[in-house]
Formats: structure tokens, C-alpha cells, sequence
């Protein structure tokens, strides 16, 4: 998602939509609840496919379709919860996306999912709490993305503090992580701690194509450094480069 122009801000919640990675439920029990449940995973890739061109009625009828072949299929209830968000839908996909954690209370997708809506929605201590729910599954394999989510969560919320140990936990793991390297520098700009906020910056850089989000923060960090040879490059760049660029409010 992008805020600004820019493509790596607070607004970049990540959602997982990992079809088939979700314990939905007990196993099929015999040959025809097998089928069935086969049927629904046909139903539910269709339709994501259609999601994907932009066919979201036909999408929404495939969807449906799974559920009444499934229903409990947690991919059928995260990809309509998703639909309905698309549709600005919020109650309905609020509902789905509860009976899909109903389901698996334990799978980090389907927390991480509920979490990133419910951050959405301005509930930020819930969100957190599915959030830790997503990184205590063992068997999660986007761990990241819930802290880089987190982060983003406790930013909106006020509590830079919070942020800047989520992402710093991911940098842990994923040390380019560009969202993560992106709000520290933020971060450190706005407590006035440049040098930092310029080393976080220089990462980034490294590892990211450019970006008027990040050139603009580059100015901001080089003018209050006092480098104004640096932050005239910056400024040129963005000029250059991104011409219609609208940079947000000063930090």
C-alpha cells in the first residue's frame, strides 16, 4: 500500500495469503468428505484467480461455492474476508476473518491476518496481541512480517518505543528488510538522532531502488546534520527523478 507517493511508509501492513497453509480443521474422515474438501481448494484457487484479474463477482461466487463445500475452510474465509475488504465491506470481512482464527486460534497466517485488519480498524491492542499470537506458531513462516506489522501497529498507536523494538527484531532476521530500515530512520529523525537516522538511511539505500520517500527523508536527516551539500543532492534527486512528489509535513 502506498501513503504520499511513497512506497515505504507505516501504511505498508503486510497480509498473507498463503492458500493451503492453514489447519483448518479435523481430516477428512472418508472418501467423501476428502472430495469435498479437494472441491473447496479448486473453488478457493479459482477464486484467487479471479481476484487476481479483477473478476471479483465471479470470485465472490467461487468463494462462496468452497464455504458451502467446506465450511471450514480457512482459505475460503481469509480470501473472502479479503474480498469484502476490497469491496469496502468491513462487517463482512470482519466476520470471516474471526472464523478463520476460530478455526486455526493457533496459525500465524490467519493472526497475522486479523491483526493487520484489526490495526486497520484503529483496535491496536488487539491487533498486537494476534500479532504475538502469529510469532508464537512455531511453524510460522513470515515471521516478519507480524513484527514489521507490530511496528506499524504501535507507530499508529503512539508508541514509538514499542515500533522501534519490532523493528528492530526484525532486522535480526531479515537485516535489508526495507520497511524496517525505512521507520528507524524515521524513528531517529524524529527523536533528533541523525547520525543514526543517517546510518539506517545509508542501509536502505544499499539495498533499495530509489525511492522519493526515502530521498525526502534523506534532505531531512542531511539538513539537520548540517550538510547542505547533501541535502541539496537529495533535493535535486527528488526534483529530478520524482517531479510530482509531495512531501508530508515536516518530522
Amino acid at each position: 500500500m502506498q501513503r504520499r507517493d511513497a512506497s515505504l511508509t507505516a501504511a505498508a501492513i503486510v497480509l498473507a495469503l498463503l492458500l493451503s497453509a492453514c489447519a483448518g480443521g479435523p481430516s477428512p474422515r472418508n472418501d467423501a468428505s476428502a472430495s469435498a474438501k479437494e472441491a473447496a481448494e479448486l473453488q478457493v484457487k479459482l477464486g484467487q484467480g479471479y481476484m487476481e484479474q479483477g473478476q471479483l463477482e465471479t470470485a465472490m461466487e467461487k468463494l462462496q461455492r468452497a464455504l458451502e463445500l467446506d465450511p471450514r475452510s480457512v482459505d475460503a474465509h481469509t480470501m473472502l474476508a479479503v474480498l469484502n475488504e476490497r469491496i469496502n465491506r468491513p462487517t463482512q470481512a470482519e466476520t470471516h476473518y474471526r472464523r478463520a482464527e476460530r478455526l486455526a486460534p493457533d496459525n500465524g497466517d490467519v493472526n497475522n491476518n486479523l491483526g493487520a485488519f484489526l490495526c486497520g480498524k484503529g483496535q491496536y491492542h488487539e491487533a498486537d496481541a494476534h500479532f504475538l499470537k502469529a510469532l508464537n506458531d512455531p511453524f510460522y513462516r513470515s515471521p516478519a512480517a507480524a513484527l514489521s506489522n507490530a511496528g506499524v501497529c504501535a507507530l499508529k498507536a503512539g508508541d514509538s518505543s514499542k515500533a522501534e523494538g519490532y523493528f528492530r527484531q526484525v532486522l535480526t532476521s531479515q537485516p535489508n528488510n526495507a520497511i524496517a530500515l525505512f521507520e528507524l530512520a524515521r524513528l531517529h529523525h524524529q527523536k533528533d538522532d541523525n547520525m543514526r537516522a543517517r546510518a539506517f538511511l545509508q542501509r536502505l539505500e544499499s539495498v533499495t531502488p530509489a525511492d522519493p520517500a526515502v530521498l525526502d527523508l534523506g534532505r531531512r536527516i542531511e539538513t539537520r546534520l548540517g550538510d547542505a551539500a547533501a541535502a541539496r543532492r537529495y533535493g535535486d534527486r527528488l526534483q529530478n527523478e520524482f517531479p510530482d512528489f509531495q512531501p508530508e509535513a515536516p518530522l
